[in-house]
């Protein structure tokens, strides 16, 4: 399955070793493909990668062309988990929806 991140969770106000650490969890113990959805990949591609980002993400894709969980900060599409950022307070919280979304 695929773990959807939209390209504004990867920027500030998000906290990037959250970032990386949902990532990491993601990838490893949920075996998730992660990919990030952009229509402008270069640019979030540039900030991610010169931070050690891209360990985890596999690949960026434009918005709606694939299936699986989402991490947005909109209810756009089904199986979407909502927040505003990835911060140390709500990694736990964002791991536990995204493996309840995961398993419907």
């Amino acid at each position: 399955m695929t773990l959807i991140i939209r390209d504004q969770l990867a920027i500030p106000p998000t906290w990037f070793s959250s970032f990386r650490d949902l990532t990491l969890y993601c990838a490893v113990f949920l075996r998730l493909d992660i990919v990030l959805e952009s229509d402008d990949a270069d640019r979030y591609y540039r900030w991610i990668k010169c931070r050690g980002g891209m360990d985890f993400v596999k690949d960026f894709v434009r918005p709606g062309s694939e299936d699986g969980v989402r991490l947005d900060v909109e209810h756009t599409y089904p199986r979407s988990v909502i927040t505003d950022r990835i911060a140390p307070e709500n990694v736990d919280r964002l791991i536990r929806q995204i493996r309840f979304v995961r398993g419907i």
